[in-house]
């Protein structure tokens, strides 16, 4: 693969138009194996990334690791979001050792990056670093990672940190891309997503916005005795 140099800085301000998403191993036996933070939060994180992907229209690819004979299929509930799109299986821990990958990644015609899957550590690691290497811009949904241990998955961090890699989450992202809630196109989903997995500003969201709609109605003045609906004139 050619290398294009170390740079995160040359592309502008990360959109849906500039970015593409690669989930990585998000299978069972690797879920099993982290203990960085609960599972259940990591598997509410990527699915909130995947549908915040696929509501923005952000290219995605998903990849898992010795699916048929090491770490079971794709999680189901992923799987279901990218019902069109069958994940690519690799052999080798690093995906940019896949062809298939690598040609999938180009494909995009993205330069902007963004990486999440298990483990931090290792195959999270391996792909971040040779992507930066390759020279793209990459972001990491750090809360969609976890590690065998906790240890593991901060020292990953930190490495890929220093090495040039964007660490965020995926509240970042999703707000990132939306932007502006005048965006109305998207602003409805964007809201319901936050409201399946964004725990208690998801909810506040969602209160915030019945409360602005009951002002909103009793701020409209009362149909006045004896006036008939229109139409309904003598």
């Amino acid at each position: 693969m050619h290398s294009s140099g170390k740079s995160n800085s040359q592309d502008s301000r990360l959109t849906p138009d500039n970015a593409a998403l690669l989930l990585l191993d998000y299978q069972p036996l690797t879920l099993a194996a982290v203990q960085s933070q609960d599972p259940t939060l990591t598997i509410n994180s990527v699915l909130a990334l995947a549908k915040a992907a696929r509501t923005l229209e952000v290219p995605t690819i998903v990849t898992t690791l010795a699916a048929q004979n090491l770490n079971g299929p794709l999680l189901a509930d992923l799987l279901a979001l990218f019902p069109a799109q069958e994940p690519i299986d690799r052999t080798c821990i690093n995906a940019f050792e896949n062809a298939d990958i690598v040609a999938a990644v180009r494909e995009t015609r993205r330069k902007r990056l963004i990486i999440a899957g298990l483990c931090t550590e290792v195959a999270v690691y391996f792909a971040a670093q040779t992507a930066i290497e390759e020279g793209y811009n990459v972001q990491l949904a750090a809360d969609a990672c976890a590690g065998t241990t906790n240890e593991a998955h901060q020292l990953a961090l930190q490495q890929l940190a220093q090495a040039g890699v964007q660490l965020c989450t995926w509240q970042q992202l999703l707000l990132g891309w939306q932007r502006d809630w005048e965006r109305t196109e998207t602003a409805g989903r964007v809201r319901q997503i936050f409201r399946q997995h964004g725990g208690a500003y998801g909810q506040g969201i969602f209160q915030a916005q019945a409360f602005a709609r009951e002002n909103s109605l009793k701020g409209m003045p009362a149909p006045r005795r004896g006036m008939r609906p229109a139409g309904m004139q003598k």
